[in-house]
């Protein structure tokens, strides 16, 4: 078998790249279909395997690997399309899921409305039992009360159970009792044991991952289980790995046990493709990468070379959404894609998102039956798509469509219809900014300091002044932005994560219970990786993490443990060292007079995977300036309508060098090289995008 193949099925396109064995590499592109996702799924395989002249099932039947990822486990919880979930509790403690963490992002705001919790409280029972801190059991389980429980829910019409008593990470007895009596009075209907899932201090972060996992048991069970029998029937024999949010892949049983795994699992592919460009072109290993869809805009940071991790993945607004509660790639997502809706609010302001045309009905352009304004549209309109090339010319873009729609928005705002096209797309623009400064510049990064990688089929648009208003001098865009998380799956490795919790203080260091705590960590990261080697995988990682804070903090941050065993006082002094210097770096704060705090504990498996090869450089190209294929009239805010050269991607070689403006047409996304600005194709193949303050990297020999 030569080829390997990676999905990233979006909410509005499904991307797809093919690698062969020598590392050539095909993207294929089709809307998503969201009633049934193989369809999208096989028109996007079909695309790509046009390219290579053979058809479906010859590809998929000469497939060794296949890696898939979905953002239906995503959408599911932020359309509230879950399973009809049961929560059950330690009697006295109803509302965890009620009162989340307790916290608000403005402390004078008295008059919140709290969304309904994530599993209503109809659906909440409390079960007679208690375990202290220490382990001890204060109170016996009440069966005969958890089996009248169990009755209940059953006679409800429950699809999932969620279970999380209090201090079950220490204890775990009675969370087992319950687990066996529900196998036993509701045999199929799946549930999820806290403990099993995140045995994690703080009971809200791990009762919601709980609610989350158990809720979309029922969904994406049903989903992989018929995307594996589809792919059966198509042909496909080779093995099936899933994309998860921990930014690698696992095989889909795994997945399938855990799919709360899943959530965010094609967005935290992007950093690992962001990384792996940046350094093949030498422009560091301090990145920010952006994918920028039909639907989202994601945004991920890599610093030194080790993508951001993050406990804090809220649907919808910081502690009044829903907690994933689970160590997840740190992604942060705007509505701002090119499906995004124009609208204008009770109040008369112009907005963008997050609501999303998605990809049905999607844009007006599509002739599908959009009603709505969107930022495709408003490209379409300012000349930016050429409507008979979107997708390579295997979908027609309606051009009269597009300007009557923005034309209706325009009018109700009294502008012209470029101006108003224009208004459209600088919103989305500043939604995106917004995204990239809450990474960075909340977190203490500064963006100057870190070079830009854009990906997505609508990156192109405006990744210019987005890097002009973040002050980054250069964007990387390689030739696969229009599928960079795919990418990303094609260069991933297989990531398991195994948390635990034990809580120390460097004032008073117990190194047995630290090393305990990492023994058992150890003992899963030997048990997977026996399985794995069983597979035929040999080379193997592992590194281990601690979530600490200063004495009478409130919030964790994660720090690399020095060490895989605590020997000396030099180790806690080499933990506390690392802390200091983390903590530093993000909040400009170094107390080293202060004992340190570990809370939460992580070991991270990493098992590494055939990857294929990246383009290597070409001998040195000297500058040159193309003949563009054609011309065609856009609209600028700085030159108003005027006619403008456009090149085609495959006709660009190495040493090209564009001056905006001007249009450059790749198959899966367009580049607009405004005014000023400029574009130039690298010794590999990549475009390098120096907006107009920037200066450095144009003579780069790499570049």
């Amino acid at each position: 078998m030569s080829f390997r193949i990676s999905v990233d099925t979006g909410g509005t396109f499904t991307d797809v790249i093919v690698t062969d064995a020598d590392g050539k590499l095909v993207l294929g592109k089709a809307l998503t279909t969201p009633h049934r996702s193989f369809e999208g799924f096989s028109a996007s395989v079909a695309s790509a395997a046009a390219q290579l002249g053979l058809p479906v099932e010859a590809l998929l039947k000469d497939t060794s690997v296949l890696i898939y990822g979905t953002t239906r486990a995503t959408n599911a919880i932020v359309e509230q399309k879950v399973a009809k979930t049961a929560f059950l509790v330690t009697e006295g403690f109803p509302d965890i899921l009620v009162y989340r963490q307790g916290g608000k992002l403005n402390a004078t705001q008295l008059n919140i409305d709290l969304p309904p919790p994530y599993v209503p409280r109809r659906l909440t029972w409390q079960i007679p039992e208690r375990v202290d801190a220490a382990g001890e059991v204060l109170m016996p389980i009440d069966v005969e009360a958890l089996d009248r429980i169990l009755h209940e829910i059953k006679a409800k019409g429950v699809e999932a159970i969620a279970v999380c008593l209090l201090w079950s990470i220490v204890n775990s007895t009675h969370e087992l009792a319950v687990g066996k009596r529900i196998a036993e009075i509701l045999p199929g209907v799946p549930f999820t044991l806290s403990h099993q899932l995140n045995p994690i201090i703080r009971e809200y972060p791990r009762a919601s991952s709980t609610a989350i996992d158990a809720s979309l048991k029922p969904l994406m069970q049903e989903h992989l289980s018929a995307l594996k029998q589809d792919l059966a029937e198509a042909g496909f024999t080779g093995e099936l790995l899933v994309s998860t949010s921990f930014g690698g892949v696992m095989h889909i049983e795994d997945v399938i046990a855990k799919p709360s795994y899943m959530v965010m699992s094609g967005p935290a592919m992007a950093p690992l493709a962001g990384l792996a460009y940046a350094e093949s072109e030498k422009l560091g290993n301090d990145i920010i990468v952006v994918d920028a869809g039909g639907t989202t805009f994601d945004v991920s940071l890599v610093r030194q070379g080790m993508v951001k991790y993050t406990r804090e993945t809220w649907f919808g607004e910081q502690y009044v959404g829903h907690n994933l509660g689970m160590s997840t790639v740190d992604v942060r997502s705007v509505g701002a894609g090119g499906g995004s809706i124009a609208w204008i609010d009770s109040g008369g302001l112009f907005r963008v998102g997050p609501k999303s045309a998605g990809s049905v009905p999607g844009p007006a352009c599509y002739s599908r039956g959009g009603t709505s304004p969107t930022v495709t549209d408003a490209a379409v309109v300012l000349g930016y798509l050429d409507p008979d090339y979107f997708l390579a010319g295997r979908m027609k873009l309606d051009v009269g469509a597009a300007e009557a729609i923005v034309g209706q928005i325009a009018e109700q705002i009294g502008k012209s219809l470029h101006e108003t096209a224009t208004s459209i797309l600088t919103l989305s623009t500043e939604n995106m900014i917004g995204a990239i400064q809450s990474i960075t510049v909340n977190d203490g990064v500064n963006p100057r300091d870190s070079i830009l990688v854009a990906g997505g089929g609508a990156a192109g648009l405006n990744i210019l002044p987005i890097a002009q208003t973040l002050g980054c001098d250069r964007v990387l865009l390689p030739r696969t932005a229009g599928a960079l998380s795919a990418c990303g799956a094609q260069l991933s490795d297989i990531v398991v994560e195994f948390p635990g919790s034990c809580f120390l203080s460097t004032a008073d260091f117990d190194m047995d219970k630290a090393n305990a705590l990492l023994s058992s960590l150890q003992a899963q990261l030997e048990d997977f990786r026996e399985r794995l080697a069983a597979r035929g995988i040999q080379r193997f990682h592992r590194s281990f993490f601690v979530e600490a804070r200063y004495s009478g903090q409130q919030f964790e941050i994660e720090v690399p443990v020095p060490v895989e065993r605590f020997e000396t006082d030099a180790n806690i002094e080499a933990l506390v060292v690392a802390f200091n210097d983390i903590h530093e770096r993000l909040y400009g704060v170094r107390d080293v007079h202060s004992a340190v705090e570990c809370v939460n504990w992580k070991a991270r498996l990493r098992a590494e995977l055939t990857k294929p090869p990246l383009a290597s450089a070409t001998a040195e190209a000297a500058r040159s300036t193309p003949a563009p294929a054609k011309h065609r009239a856009c609209y600028f805010t700085e030159t108003g309508m005027t006619r403008v050269p456009v090149y085609y991607g495959n006709q660009l070689t190495p040493g090209d060098h564009i001056d905006g403006p001007a249009i450059i047409e790749e198959a899966t996304t367009t580049i607009v090289v405004y005014p000023k600005t400029s574009a130039r194709v690298t010794l590999r193949d990549n475009y390098i995008l120096t907006p107009v303050s920037g200066l450095r990297g144009l003579d780069n020999g790499d570049c």
